[in-house]
């Protein structure tokens, strides 16, 4: 999106602003008023939550600087649903949202509407301010951001209800074979990455540089629900010599032995979905590993994962194409076809590289400054998007980051090899 173009990126705005968050709405619709209140671990927010802090980001990084004679909604909510902006002010403690009972669902709906009307008429009337443009393009954004974090942490929340409700139906599960893995070979390469161009990315996605690579072959596809359980059937969970130090101490500590949403019901491998227990689909890409147990299977299959530099280098070749959020299905499909496939969509995929800046990174001034920059330590980057990820939202650039452990997240392996 240009900013030099103010007229064009005004119509943009205002057309784009009512369908972002109108997505956001249509996304926890499905869910009870009980159900948008809990939160099921400190990792995870309460669905109420995020329709709250998504709205206080335009309230409050965006009305208050540039509304006239602004006025909050309630200005107990500056603190209640600031996540991390110490330039703002204190924030509410995160392990704690859940016991929000107040304000009411209701009450926080209400405060979309109220914000959605005042950002309407601010974008009417401040035609051509590109300083106002550029963070409201910033918290669309980071509202996508939010979309997908609202499903996965329903997800978690549902998986430990016994009576396992059903967020939505997906329909019958298609029984389509899996495409077989190939490997794609790469030449040693001085590659460029990072944005380019004046449409929006990141901070965290610049500046572009240059990468020395070595010669690298790349999978074709996602690793399998049946690949990854045939690691586990091998005693993958029971073999330190698999996993990193801090893996495999991790490991221990929680008590693991398979992925996440996995259980065994009459002696049958099921997965915990968005529509409910489901029988585990073999040929779909396994989803919800973290980190460590990404790299484990890697060592396994004899393997690796690839750096982020190598991923972008492939992805920058292919079409920023897949199974996306807008698709509807909410699920990681079996691949199909020649080629390169599911670069885009499906699963983050985990890389090799710890998340951290690149060479000549600028952390902005003010509260914006602590978007990215400032989780650069102990996280590595995750690639691609997933099933779960607006369609508009991913680039070829994209840097996703989550710490070691995490697994609630849809996040996939793609193997490479030297």
């Amino acid at each position: 999106m240009n900013v030099r173009e103010p007229n064009v990126l005004q119509q943009t705005l205002q057309a784009l602003y009512p369908a972002v968050r109108a997505l956001t709405e249509s996304l926890a619709a499905p869910l009870s008023e009980e159900d948008a209140c809990v939160q099921s671990m400190p990792d995870a927010s309460p669905a109420k939550w995020h329709l709250a802090h998504t709205t206080w980001f335009f309230e409050t990084l965006v009305l208050e600087r540039f509304e006239p004679r602004f006025a909050p909604f309630d200005a107990a909510f500056r603190v209640l649903f600031n996540s991390y902006y110490n330039g703002v002010g204190e924030q509410y403690p995160r392990p704690h949202r859940g016991l929000l009972t107040r304000p009411s669902l209701a009450k926080v709906l209400a405060y979309r509407s109220q914000v959605d009307e005042r950002m309407q008429e601010l974008l009417a009337c401040r035609a051509g301010d590109e300083e106002l443009h550029r963070l409201v393009i910033l918290g669309l954004n980071h509202e996508q951001q939010h979309q997908e974090l609202l499903l996965t942490d329903i997800k978690h929340l549902f998986s430990l209800n016994p009576l396992r409700p059903v967020y939505r139906e997906d329909g019958a599960r298609r029984g389509r074979g899996c495409a077989p893995l190939e490997w794609h070979a790469f030449e040693a390469a001085t590659a460029r990455i990072g944005h380019a161009g004046d449409d929006f990315a990141f901070d965290n996605e610049s500046p572009r540089h240059s990468v020395l690579l070595g010669p690298f072959e790349l999978a074709s596809r996602l690793v399998t629900n049946g690949e990854y359980l045939r690691f586990v059937e091998d005693g993958g969970y029971e073999q330190p010599s698999w996993w990193l130090s801090e893996g495999w101490n991790w490991l221990g500590g929680e008590r693991l032995s398979q992925p996440i949403y996995w259980l065994r019901e009459d002696r049958a491998w099921c997965e915990f979905t968005l529509a409910g227990l489901r029988a585990l689909e073999p040929d779909a890409p396994v989803v919800h590993v973290s980190y460590f147990e990404a790299d484990a299977y890697a060592r396994w299959a004899g393997a690796r994962l690839p750096t982020e530099a190598e991923w972008e280098h492939t992805a920058s070749g292919c079409a920023l194409q897949g199974n996306f959020l807008d698709g509807g299905l909410l699920r990681p499909e079996a691949a199909s076809g020649p080629g390169l496939q599911q670069m885009f969509g499906d699963a983050w995929e985990w890389t090799a590289s710890s998340y951290s800046p690149y060479p000549g990174f600028r952390q902005p001034e003010g509260a914006i400054g602590e978007y990215n920059g400032k989780f650069m330590v102990n996280q590595y980057v995750l690639r691609g998007g997933s099933c779960a990820t607006p369609a508009g939202h991913v680039r070829t650039s994209y840097r996703n980051f989550f710490p070691t452990a995490a697994r609630w997240q849809f996040s996939g392996i793609r193997l490479a090899r030297d």
